[in-house]
């Protein structure tokens, strides 16, 4: 099948020796991949899959539901069984997989960060760039430690060796989001809207991990609790807060707020989108703030000069939309941007938002769009408070030259991850989740390597010499 016109347009190239999208895409697998193999729906149903650039179909991919399910999890569980080549298989031979998976992604780099952009709306450097960088280097990262989680000798009481193995957990369901493709891989890419909770609630599925908004997140927490005791993670939703205080470098927080906040239309669980900024500075950083919106470039995702995309569906456009008009109706001052963009397409202008205040929908509802909000502060006990009157706790920033008041600041956010003086600094090597409901468990790093994994203790009896 060949690709939208969306990607047959896109004939403008980036920055200089920048790669450039496929302009003719064929669309090869749209099944459901269990075991090695593709399999069209036990059900027969297919669902389309959209353009959010210009609103036309991409294809017809098949939906999965329980019985697809129960397929994958077969499979995984008898991966599990002693003797099966999965579990003798050495350790470091996986690591071996998982590097051969991270070239296979390099090979086809350009042809996954092109399909990327036609079917979320991401910028198609941002993908080439972030996504598939971020998912290569975590299976490399992971491949590093295939022979190297390791257990502990204990010192125990008495004529006995104790020791600690780390074993795998079992059979994982991973539900992840539209958009940002991460190091793991869905157990049945292509489910159905009631997947989630297929998934969580499945006797045979050992742990589930869940990426996406704090309501659907519950749900899958709930389905989790009525079967057996699994382990549940889950990264949810967030409304963080930046806070930019008078002495710090100005221009560059400006820019930092402004990628931290609008990087892919602001579709992002990271988005600052409640920037704090001290009194002195407030009104200079408005003005920077509007210029610097007033920069993008709106168009087709996959034009290497374009810099702002559309959102990835109907539903999330309008969503954005209505959220923008609240903003209005309760007295915060529109600054920029808040209209819709071109004649197709989900498209709305960057948008800048001052004279917001801490009871209004915008600063307290995740908007996951690009629209900044930038509130006034007076003093750091203010800030702190404020900033941490939230349900979540996701991620969060500070931006001064003291280093003090950095650590203090830092010390009392409630957030899984704090930067100072910069921001979507994220590393493979690098826990991350949230407090409150912003989820648990954590992800990424050795931590990561903890939340699939059972620690089992063998203890042997030491025949002693006889006396």
């Amino acid at each position: 099948m060949s690709a939208p016109t969306a990607a047959r347009e896109a004939t403008a190239p980036g920055p200089l020796s920048a790669p450039v999208p496929l302009a003719e895409l064929e669309i090869r697998h749209t099944k459901i991949f269990i075991n090695n193999e593709w399999h069209e729906s036990s059900s027969g149903k297919q669902f389309a899959t959209w353009n959010p650039a210009t609103g036309e179909k991409i294809c017809e991919v098949e939906e999965g539901d329980k019985v697809d399910v129960d397929k994958a999890v077969l499979a995984a569980r008898e991966a599990f069984q002693i003797g099966s080549a999965w579990r003798r298989m050495d350790a470091s031979a996986r690591g071996r997989l998982l590097n051969k998976l991270a070239d296979l992604l390099e090979r086809d780099r350009v042809v996954l960060s092109t399909i990327e952009s036609i079917d979320a709306g991401k910028l198609f450097l941002q993908a080439y760039f972030v996504d598939l960088d971020g998912a290569i280097k975590t299976l490399r990262y992971y491949a590093g430690w295939s022979d190297k989680i390791q257990g502990r000798t204990i010192p125990v009481d008495g004529d006995y060796l104790t020791f600690t193995r780390h074993e795998p957990i079992g059979v994982c369901g991973q539900i992840i989001p539209a958009g940002f493709p991460p190091g793991v891989v869905n157990i049945v890419p292509g489910l159905g809207r009631t997947a989630g909770a297929v998934i969580a609630s499945h006797l045979d599925i050992d742990k589930v991990a869940f990426t996406g908004s704090t309501e659907i997140g519950k749900r899958i927490q709930e389905a989790a609790g009525k079967s057996n005791l699994k382990r549940v993670t889950l990264e949810l939703g967030a409304k963080n807060p930046n806070i930019i205080f008078a002495d710090a470098d100005l221009d560059f927080a400006i820019e930092q707020a402004h990628h931290g906040l609008f990087f892919n239309q602001g579709q992002c669980c990271l988005a600052g989108s409640r920037i704090f900024v001290e009194e002195s500075v407030y009104k200079e950083f408005i003005c920077k703030s509007i210029t610097r919106a007033q920069k993008h470039v709106i168009g087709n995702p996959l034009n290497g000069t374009v810099t702002h995309g559309p959102q990835i569906d109907k539903k999330q456009y309008d969503k954005i939309l209505s959220l923008i008009e609240s903003g209005k109706k309760e007295g915060a001052k529109l600054e920029c941007g808040g209209l819709p963009w071109g004649d197709k397409g989900f498209f709305i202008q960057p948008t800048v938002f001052s004279e917001v205040t801490d009871e209004m929908r915008i600063a307290k509802e995740e908007i996951f769009g690009p629209v900044q909000q930038i509130i006034k502060f007076k003093t750091v006990d203010e800030v702190i408070k404020r900033a941490n009157n939230t349900h979540y706790g996701l991620v969060a920033a500070v931006f001064t030259k003291d280093i003090n008041k950095a650590f203090t600041v830092a010390s009392a956010l409630q957030a899984g991850t704090v930067w100072v003086n910069c921001y979507n600094a994220m590393h493979v090597q690098s826990p991350f989740g949230g407090f409150k409901m912003s989820g648990n468990g954590r992800e990424m790093g050795e931590y990561g390597l903890q939340e699939y994994t059972e620690i089992k203790t063998i203890t042997i009896k030491i025949p002693q010499k006889n006396s």
